[in-house]
């Protein structure tokens, strides 16, 4: 079975572009257009990594991966963030919130793939 994977950006055609890139190396997606909508999904639905950006409407991706981290069922899910964002101080934010791992847009397909394999 293909590993599901949860895509969080407000913008719809950087969700496109990874949904494109996802779904051509065989991972099921689930889109999301911000954290508040991606929380909602996870709460009732399991999927094996996140995939987020930071600035969203309604609901940051850090926010978002800290939120998910007080679910029982997310503890251990590994969670990417894809974002425009390269600061230290960002990272270290993503970082101490839970994030897995941290990539920056544009983003390469192969890069983000083999990231994705790495930590499934």
């Amino acid at each position: 079975m293909a590993a599901t994977i949860l895509a969080v950006d407000d913008s719809a055609s950087m969700r496109q572009m990874v949904s494109f890139t996802l779904k051509h190396a065989g991972y099921e997606v689930i889109e999301a257009t911000d954290g508040v909508d991606a929380l909602e999904y996870a709460r009732s639905n399991s999927v094996s990594l996140v995939l987020t950006d930071v600035n969203m409407p309604r609901m940051d991706g850090i926010t978002l991966v800290r939120e998910l981290r007080q679910l029982t069922a997310y503890k251990f899910t590994p969670m990417l963030v894809l974002t425009t964002e390269a600061g230290p101080e960002k990272k270290m934010q993503g970082k101490q919130a839970g994030a897995t791992g941290w990539l920056v847009k544009p983003f390469n397909p192969e890069k983000l793939l083999a990231t994705i394999a790495k930590v499934l």
